[in-house]
């Protein structure tokens, strides 16, 4: 609930950067449901986002601010759902 009222009235604010394919950066990270060094689910203000690849090692993370950085060699980045549902990752599965 606090995440839902934190929300409600900022702008949206979602971005993904990667460099080189080593190097991501993403912007507006509500949580992330799980991480390690193959896969990494994010969920974000446009829903799941899932980042595929080897070795990867989430440098930093930090909630308040929306933001998170990941290396690693990245092979796939897939949105799964959409902003409109929040109810968290296995909201998803068990509707």
């Amino acid at each position: 609930m606090a995440i839902e009222e934190k929300r409600v009235g900022q702008i949206k604010n979602h971005a993904v950067v990667l460099k080189n394919r080593q190097d991501l950066a993403v912007d507006g990270v509500i949580s992330v449901e799980s991480f390690d060094d193959q896969e990494v689910i994010i969920e974000t203000e446009e829903g799941l986002l899932i980042v595929r690849g080897e070795n990867l090692h989430v440098n930093q993370l930090n909630i308040d601010a929306g933001k998170l950085n990941v290396n690693g060699t990245i092979s796939t980045l897939e949105y799964l759902g959409s902003s409109s549902h929040k109810s968290g990752f296995f909201g998803r599965f068990f509707r």
